[in-house]
């Protein structure tokens, strides 16, 4: 019983902190060129499982309400995430060490960048190349860098 309650406690945590960095970022959070600083949480699928993966997810779906994109935004962006951070776990559970962690994160962006940068594409009328980079290179500085000092902090401090 403790421990669904610690996994509920983390994924709601995950959640709001996810949502709150979305949106008190959102002059980069969103549209084409975005660097989503609250990706990094992405990360965290490789050490917190299930707890990362459904609080990056709800958390995107209650920033993407705010981010003005509609409906699309709002359950493209969830499912980008949701795909991405459980691809990650996946990955980070079947290779281990610093290896499974990088492809873990390389994947993750990956994947976030080709959902997001095809609808974006679409819903704002631009080449498809044009938005698959911009979403991948910010996924690139979020998930892959930010997101990998996140979880080495997190692993040293044991949380």
């Amino acid at each position: 019983m403790e421990l669904r309650a610690k996994t509920a406690a983390l994924t709601a945590i995950l959640a709001t902190l996810y949502a709150v960095g979305v949106i008190a970022l959102a002059p980069v959070s969103f549209l084409v060129i975005q660097c989503r600083v609250a990706d990094a949480l992405l990360a965290l699928s490789v050490v917190y499982g299930w707890s990362a993966i459904l609080g990056t997810t709800l958390g995107c779906v209650v920033a993407n309400m705010y981010g003005g994109l509609g409906i699309v935004d709002i359950v493209g962006g969830s499912i980008a995430n949701f795909v991405a951070t459980f691809a990650g776990y996946v990955i980070a559970k079947r290779v281990r060490g610093e290896l499974g962690i990088w492809l873990a994160l390389i994947t993750e962006a990956l994947i976030v960048a080709a959902i997001v940068g095809s609808y974006l594409s679409v819903l704002l009328n631009i080449p498809l190349w044009l938005s698959l980079l911009g979403i991948l290179s910010g996924s690139v500085v979020s998930i892959c860098l930010l997101g990998y000092a996140l979880v080495k902090v997190v692993k040293r401090l044991q949380i």
